[in-house]
């Protein structure tokens, strides 16, 4: 049977305790395959058969009392998010508040001006039941579906407490009211959750600049005129034309004229990108000095930046392994600490026989013992990593390939357009006779004038000048042949010079020392006498090797990564390569079927430490399998759709930097994760114990539990300081 994936906003949670019972709700739907939830997004993701409809899965959550919401209804979620983080109930609560802190804090210099009693009462049950009813709402809800989240534990702390001081009211003994208790600590959560809300925002900055990219309208050429039409009714191979300083709209290929591109947005890159006739543009980057007109290749659903978009969302959505761990715990968290708050209020109520106190000191328990850091901890860090690594041109598929990254200690390299450019360039120029390499290079490209052949189009590229010969012969897996002013000239190959008995003068040592260094050699000879051939020239091709591959290998050493380079070059040639890189390892004379059984071989070695992980970088359609194999495959943006579509991190642009880049943000985004969870667990490992001995009041039990959410968000926003070594180079 198919299965289909489904996207849409939970609401109303509240901690991570929400989040697995969200998960447990869905997970009971017949056909329902896999579950994630995340507090930070409020994005459910279902994986289930294709016979599940979404009407079902967002019924089961709305009868576990929570509120789903279709993706479609983007500003019905965002109206409601904006009204749970608005700021006049935090502008209330804290008002109301003051009356309650201020004679506290000014009891101890002589000075007692506390509210009547009556007062006090009035403004407690406005908070309580007015700012407080959302606690009371999702706290039934909970009830209701037989479970518990942080809601239902401030509902029913802050109820005792309110309902302490009510009893002393009625029963006349006004000196011990403690409704500033109940009011003060629903102002410090309600103040918290809206910080807490704030900092959130941030975190999701990068989806909401790269979403600002996509224009609304497209000008398109119709017959003789040009109409604006939104963007989603552009279709493949519209004429859309493109005014300097505009915004590119779709992706195409430039049909007429010149300009340049920013991609900084997309790929990280600061220069311009020159364009020009038959070049590819993007849609969302900017159209530089030039008009262009443009030839539209992909509609916006199916649009390079709509995918980077997705993959973001995907890998902001999905849970690092470790959160599996946090989901377990919180799943048993909010029952443990009923159960412990119960015990706190029996042992001091039977040993102190002060039942007064011992309220107290439950309600400290409760209130403390909130587990919204400890669902924060890890999706706000992971949405932040991505997020900064998106605007650096690392595009990470899911936060599994995130967390797996930061444990990498071995890389290994595909060679031919990875660590080298891809292309061949002419880059040695020996001269048997009188005349001079410019001479020689105008003779040679003109005989290849117009020629498609990669080792052709290097030569064109270098000559200054040439004409185009006439009476031009291809022979075949050989060169070319041409007869200029009554002489045969021959381009071509060792085999095929050989095979033409040409002379070669004192050339052994250099075609040695060209071909241990991988080179490509091509030699021009013509024809001297009836049956001599005399070598005129010897030409050097190279695979050059990327500007930045040294100082991008180095950086991976500085990180404490092997690296090892995969090729089908023969071994000297390959040792050339690897020596000039400062390479660990060179595994050469390697058949592209067979990359993949050197990854598995390289992940032996690796995994005798088990945390330790092999990367794959590639960029070709050969590479793709040895991409699935690695624990972690990279692909260069450059490459081929199949092997960015293989890999777990794509990097946008073909800068090695990138690899150490993400191994550096993975790692920084891991430690942050742990970071993270620390604080989570001290607050409540040190806060608990503390409230349920009597060290704690409710009131600043109320302030570490917000400022614990606070702080874990907080710390994971710090995360948008890093800068890459990409940036600068």
């Amino acid at each position: 049977m198919k299965t289909v994936e489904y996207n849409f906003y939970v609401e109303d949670m509240s901690c991570a305790s929400c989040v697995s019972h969200v998960e447990k709700a869905i997970k009971k739907v017949d056909g329902v395959i896999d579950v994630s939830v995340n507090l930070a997004t409020e994005k459910a993701t279902v994986k289930a058969n294709s016979n599940v409809n979404l009407a079902t899965l967002m019924s089961a959550v709305d009868k576990a009392g929570y509120h789903a919401v279709k993706m479609t209804d983007q500003q019905t979620h965002a109206k409601d998010t904006e009204k749970q983080a608005s700021l006049w109930p935090i502008v209330v609560s804290i008002l109301f508040a003051i009356p309650f802190v201020l004679p506290m804090l000014l009891e101890p210099f002589g000075f007692h001006l506390m509210m009547p009693a009556w007062l006090q009462f009035i403004l407690a049950s406005i908070v309580q039941f007015g700012l407080g009813a959302k606690f009371y709402r999702s706290g039934f809800s909970a009830l209701k579906a037989f479970t518990g989240n942080m809601d239902l534990l401030v509902a029913i702390g802050t109820s005792a407490a309110y309902g302490l001081s009510l009893y002393q009211l009625i029963t006349g003994h006004y000196d011990h009211l403690y409704f500033e208790s109940s009011v003060v600590i629903i102002t410090l959560i309600l103040v918290g959750k809206w910080l807490e809300s704030r900092a959130k925002h941030q975190t999701t900055q990068a989806i909401e600049a790269l979403s600002a990219l996509r224009p609304e309208v497209a000008l398109v050429r119709q017959g003789d005129h040009e109409i604006s039409l939104p963007i989603s009714q552009v279709k493949v191979n519209d004429i859309v034309v493109i005014k300097p300083g505009e915004r590119i709209p779709v992706d195409g290929i430039i049909m007429e004229g010149a300009s340049s591109s920013d991609e900084s947005m997309l790929t990280g890159e600061s220069f311009p990108v020159n364009k020009t006739v038959n070049d590819v543009v993007t849609g969302g980057t900017i159209n530089g000095e030039g008009l262009i007109i443009v030839k539209t290749t992909a509609i916006q659903s199916d649009s390079k930046l709509s995918k980077i978009i997705e993959m973001v969302e995907s890998a902001q959505a999905k849970k690092a392994p470790i959160q599996r761990i946090v989901d377990r715990i919180s799943a048993i968290f909010v029952p443990v600490i009923l159960i412990i708050a119960l015990i706190t209020l029996l042992a001091w109520g039977i040993i102190y026989h002060d039942w007064q106190q011992a309220l107290l000191h439950a309600v400290a328990v409760l209130v403390i013992a909130c587990p919204c850091a400890l669902g924060l901890a890890t999706p706000t860090a992971i949405m932040v990593g991505t997020g900064v690594a998106a605007r650096q041109g690392i595009l990470i598929k899911d936060a599994e390939a995130l967390e797996t990254l930061h444990n990498v200690n071995t890389v290994a390299f595909d060679k031919t357009g990875t660590l080298t450019e891809g292309k061949p360039d002419l880059v040695e120029i020996d001269v048997v006779g009188t005349e001079t390499p410019d001479q020689i290079l105008s003779l040679a490209a003109s005989m290849q004038a117009g020629s498609e052949h990669p080792l052709a189009k290097a030569m064109l590229s270098k000559a200054k000048q040439y004409d185009y010969a006439k009476n031009i012969t291809s022979v075949t897996g050989s060169g070319v042949m041409a007869t200029i002013d009554n002489t045969e000239y021959y381009l071509g190959s060792l085999r095929w010079m050989k095979s033409l008995n040409a002379y070669f003068v004192n050339m052994d040592d250099k075609i040695d020392e060209l071909t241990s260094k991988g080179y490509t050699i091509s030699f021009l000879a013509k024809q001297q006498a009836e049956d001599s051939v005399v070598i005129l020239a010897l030409f050097g091709f190279a695979d050059v090797i990327k500007p930045e591959a040294r100082n991008a290998i180095d950086a991976l050493h500085q990180l404490h990564v092997n690296t090892v380079m995969l090729t089908g070059d023969n071994q000297q040639a390959a040792n050339y390569v690897g020596q000039q890189l400062n390479l660990d390892k060179v595994i050469a004379e390697v058949l592209p079927q067979d990359k993949a059984n050197y990854i598995y071989q390289l992940q032996k070695e690796s995994h005798t430490n088990t945390n330790n992980q092999v990367a794959m970088v590639g960029d070709g359609i050969n590479d793709a399998p040895a991409l699935a194999a690695a624990d972690i495959g990279i692909a260069m943006g450059t490459g081929t759709d199949v092997a960015m579509h293989t890999a777990s991190i794509t990097l946008m642009r073909g800068n090695l930097y990138l690899i150490a880049d993400a191994i550096d943000i993975s790692r920084r985004t891991y430690n942050k994760i742990k970071q993270n969870l620390f604080w989570a667990f001290f607050y409540n490992l040190i806060g608990i114990p503390l409230a349920a001995f009597g060290f704690l009041n409710p009131m600043i039990a109320g302030a570490a539990m917000a400022l614990s959410s606070v702080s874990v968000v907080t710390n994971a926003l710090l995360l948008k300081r890093w800068k890459p070594r990409a940036e600068t180079k």
